[in-house]
């Protein structure tokens, strides 16, 4: 009786110890993105592109501008071919831009070292865009973007 007693007590212990016994309603199960921008990477055929933090910030005359990062960790060099915001061409600081392995590209910032605006897409604060990033090796990559106010920490971000 008494290996019992101890085989179940150890098994309630280990179920409620481990979270297993939570159910669906799991804490651990619960996770939420920790900020407002979005992240993505192409690590196939030996690509090796990551992108993070894209967001839009919405400016008054209805355009959005691209904020976020991405860097090439590959030992072959790329290059960001274009952008589209909510099926507009967006208008980058350079017909394309140059992916180098481990050399970042900023777009908005006090480090930026490129920019994107997409004009006519009726940004809302609020709101979502499909953003489509063309790469010249790596091909296509799709972020659902989530468009902010020009307030707050975006309030300089601006075309």
């Amino acid at each position: 009786m008494r290996k019992v007693v101890i085989a179940s007590l150890s098994l309630s212990l280990a179920l409620s110890l481990s979270a297993c016994g939570s159910g669906k309603d799991a804490a651990t199960l619960m996770t939420t993105q920790v900020t407002d921008g979005v992240e993505s990477s192409i690590t196939s055929d030996g690509n090796d592109l990551r992108v993070t933090g894209i967001l839009l910030v919405a400016q008054p005359d209805g355009s959005a501008v691209l904020v976020g990062n991405m860097v090439n960790n590959a030992a072959t060099d790329d290059a960001l071919l274009g952008i589209s915001v909510g099926g507009v061409l967006a208008k980058m600081s350079a017909t394309t831009l140059p992916l180098t392995q481990n050399m970042p590209v900023i777009f908005s910032g006090d480090s930026a070292n490129a920019s994107a605006v997409a004009v006519g897409v009726n940004a809302q604060a609020g709101k979502h865009l499909p953003v489509y990033l063309f790469f010249g090796r790596a091909g296509e990559m799709k972020l659902n973007a989530l468009i902010v106010e020009k307030a707050g920490i975006y309030a300089g971000v601006g075309a």
